[in-house]
């Protein structure tokens, strides 16, 4: 699974050899943090895959990664079986209008792009369990006593 990296400026994606192999890609994905116009996250990242590898590797219903073409969009996928995965959206970034990625740190990675970070890339586990996520804190019913 990929590791995900979030600074101030950027999302970087870190693939494994493995993953570099499959995907035909040599570097690791850096992604402007502004163009990150939306993550959703799913069980099933197969429903969310469209168009063609250009070039990439598809194994049906167990790998497929790398660019992916369809009309008028190119995304990067990298889906592994049935596993949680993150759809991110993005608008105005050069090369892709949408990622598609099977990690177990989906959420984190929401969590972590509300919190204000450092200017060094740390793992997103590692950014939401040391900063302050806001959370909406419980209302406590309201007890009170019987009539006499």
């Amino acid at each position: 699974m990929v590791t995900l990296l979030l600074d101030q400026t950027q999302l970087e994606i870190v693939l494994s050899p493995l993953e570099r192999a499959a995907s035909f890609h040599r570097d690791n994905l850096r992604i402007v943090r502004e163009t990150i116009t939306k993550v959703q996250l799913t069980d099933d990242a197969w429903t969310w895959l469209r168009g063609v590898p250009n070039p990439g590797t598809h194994i049906p219903g167990i790998l497929a990664a790398g660019t992916w073409k369809a009309a008028g969009s190119t995304d990067f996928v990298l889906i592994r079986k049935r596993r949680p995965s993150v759809v991110i959206d993005l608008t105005g970034d050069e090369q892709y209008r949408r990622l598609i990625l099977t990690t177990r740190h989906g959420l984190a990675l929401t969590q972590a792009l509300r919190l204000e970070v450092s200017q060094e890339p740390a793992d997103v586990e590692e950014i939401v369990s040391t900063g302050s996520i806001p959370t909406k804190q419980p209302r406590r019913p309201v007890i009170r006593p019987r009539p006499a």
